[in-house]
């Protein structure tokens, strides 16, 4: 009995300590270089996606390349700008910058690769009908 109760108990321990460390090959939310959560731009319309995964480890840019020359630090931020609009990037302003159709696809093509829509925000904020947006 003694000995079942002590099996228990190790892998009980195990799992625990298991399930807790990152998986082989994975940083921790703490250890990565950035936010590995998108961000969801809602202004002036909702929603523009932006992953820093496929910036960083796809595209192979740093941190530097973006900040804080086109974006500051802080995420969201550059929405409260009134000039953060497509008409800017069309200039080559923020994400335009890069998305100019040479660096990157133009930032007036493939439309829906970062407009994500209400639909789209709905889905990944788990916002369901009748629920208050913001």
């Amino acid at each position: 009995m003694k000995k079942g109760l002590l099996l228990i108990v190790i892998f009980l321990t195990l799992g625990l300590l298991l399930h807790t460390l990152p998986s082989v090959g994975q940083e921790s939310e703490e250890e990565a270089e950035y936010p590995t959560y998108p961000i969801i731009f809602t202004k002036p319309l909702k929603a523009v996606l932006f992953e820093h995964k496929v910036h960083v480890e796809e595209a192979g840019l740093s941190c530097e390349d973006c900040h804080e020359d086109i974006f500051p630090m802080e995420a969201g931020a550059t929405q409260e700008n009134k000039d953060f609009n497509m008409q800017a990037l069309y200039n080559g302003k923020y994400c335009g910058a890069c998305h100019d159709g040479e660096t990157a696809f133009a930032s007036n093509t493939r439309c829906a690769t970062c407009h994500i829509g209400v639909m789209g925000w709905k889905r990944l904020t788990g916002k369901e009908k009748g629920e208050k947006e913001e």
